[in-house]
């Protein structure tokens, strides 16, 4: 590991209770704080994680969170209804920035929930966690409103696989733990690079590139670092994360995604076939389903000619 990576694991890694909430509330001031849950088909989880920040951070006691909102990507169960009912605003994909028709993927849910949201400080939360803490938030927001210094928090965890500890984050280990060793070793101490929950200040976020697909988590980090420099990013250990684990082929399709989301930042070109090819075995063999990789990245919302705008009234003052 680099010098200049243990120096930063000692100086940026944290633990939730470092910062505890009346410290957090005290320095919050007049920075407003926008929590964003991405969700497809989430009904069974998606109402929980609503309520647990509703009760824990957003109350007369303890305001933390000003906003929360749920982005729906196109559900076919009950999750905007669960999640409007646990009192989230819940807005659907298509419904922001209408003009760009939308593709499927979390990437690009994330990159336009910047249009459906104000706050100065944006964190995101996967909708599928199961026993749900109000520290995923409230330690990831933790440093940006105690640091100026700090652009980028991400969470860390522990990820059990069924009963074994510490098995799950298979892509992790197998695909961005090797390409961020081997290509920006100053990422080597992230312990959950590619982990859903995190929060950046909004001026960075509307600057930064967004991959539409499952390469958003890691593009959005190799391309944080590029723009405001190891010391601006931090981590923050919230304890454990329990979700749905995706089987194999998915998890195929999803390093595919991370793999090509890497090999443009390293080269910027462009992949003679960006395609893979997985096998299921049917009653005459072993068949082939091909699938496309997510190519297609979104441009910095900055450069949005709708979110300019808006951010032009704001400087002006204009409702």
């Amino acid at each position: 590991m680099l010098e200049e990576v243990e120096r930063w694991l000692a100086r940026r890694s944290w633990s939730v209770a470092d910062r505890p909430l009346d410290r957090l509330l005290s320095a919050k001031q007049d920075t407003t704080v926008s929590v964003v849950l991405p969700a497809l088909n989430e009904e069974a989880t998606v109402g929980e994680i609503v309520t647990a920040i509703r009760r824990d951070l957003m109350t007369d006691a303890v305001p933390l969170v000003d906003e929360l909102v749920v982005v729906d990507s196109g559900s076919t169960d009950r999750t905007a209804e669960v999640a409007a009912r646990a009192g989230a605003r819940v807005v659907h994909r298509d419904a922001i920035l209408p003009r760009v028709p939308a593709v499927p993927g979390k990437g690009e849910v994330l990159w336009r929930s910047l249009l459906a949201t104000v706050g100065d400080v944006v964190c995101f939360v996967d909708a599928d966690l199961k026993e749900f803490s109000a520290d995923f938030v409230s330690g990831t927001v933790g440093p940006l409103l105690t640091d100026p210094e700090v652009q980028f928090v991400k969470a860390m965890y522990d990820r059990p696989l069924g009963d074994a500890p510490g098995q799950g984050g298979r892509v992790t280990e197998l695909v961005a733990r090797p390409l961020l060793n081997l290509h920006w070793p100053q990422l080597a101490g992230f312990v959950q690079p590619l982990g859903g929950e995190y929060a950046a200040r909004r001026s960075l976020l509307e600057r930064l590139p967004f991959p539409v697909g499952y390469g958003v988590e890691l593009g959005l980090l190799v391309d944080a670092l590029h723009t405001v420099g190891l010391d601006a990013l931090a981590q923050v250990d919230v304890g454990v994360r329990l979700h749905r684990h995706q089987d194999g082929q998915a998890l195929g399709r999803m390093a595919a995604a991370i793999y090509r989301t890497a090999q443009l930042r390293l080269s910027r070109g462009h992949l003679v076939r960006p395609a893979l090819t997985q096998f299921e075995r049917g009653e005459g063999g072993f068949v082939p389903r091909t699938h496309a990789v997510d190519t297609e990245e979104r441009p910095p919302m900055a450069d949005i000619a709708e979110y300019a705008s808006r951010a032009g009234r704001r400087n002006t003052g204009a409702a």
